[in-house]
């Protein structure tokens, strides 16, 4: 069940539609194969920074939380942080939940990023790729914020240029007459 908080400020989810939203999250717990009920808060700043600071004992908000039950779990999103991201990287604040959706699914799946050596970047590369959703948070992350397409440009450029400059400075073979 997807549940969105009353007097989110900041954030403007009226037009959402919660039923593609609940869609979406059975889908994405299907692919990430979570057994059991998943409830998902859709909340704000204020309650994400609480229950960071309750559970994991960091003072600040952040964008999503996933709390693992023996069958299913909860996931607590930031309505505010997903509606920056969202416009940070130029896609619809629903784009930005089912990213989200999907990173707090894996962690309900047991993965974690912070300690699997690319696992669960992996699978949510794979499953976002199945979900046609834009980049995701870890690959935002690793790539320093920016966004894939912007990162695969700059190492495009970076090479074309190391290749003139091995170009320029490898004697040629064949001699000018």
């Amino acid at each position: 069940m997807v549940i969105f908080e009353p007097g989110i400020s900041g954030a403007s989810t009226r037009s959402l539609n919660t039923a593609q939203l609940q869609r979406f999250a059975r889908r994405a717990q299907t692919l990430a194969r979570v057994k059991g009920e998943v409830d998902i808060l859709i909340s704000s700043n204020k309650r994400l920074r609480d229950l960071n600071r309750r559970f994991r004992r960091k003072d600040k908000a952040t964008d999503v939380l996933s709390f693992p039950r023996p069958s299913g779990g909860d996931i607590a999103i930031s309505a505010q942080i997903a509606l920056e991201n969202a416009q940070r990287y130029g896609h619809t604040l629903a784009s930005e939940l089912k990213i989200l959706v999907l990173h707090g699914m894996l962690h309900l799946a047991g993965y974690d990023h912070e300690r699997d050596n690319g696992r669960m970047a992996r699978a949510e590369s794979r499953l976002r790729s199945q979900l046609k959703l834009p980049a995701s948070l870890i690959d935002r992350t690793h790539s320093g914020g920016k966004s894939q397409q912007t990162s695969r440009v700059t190492i495009a450029k970076k090479t074309v240029a190391k290749k003139k400059a091995l170009r320029s400075s490898t004697p040629r073979s064949r001699s000018r007459q």
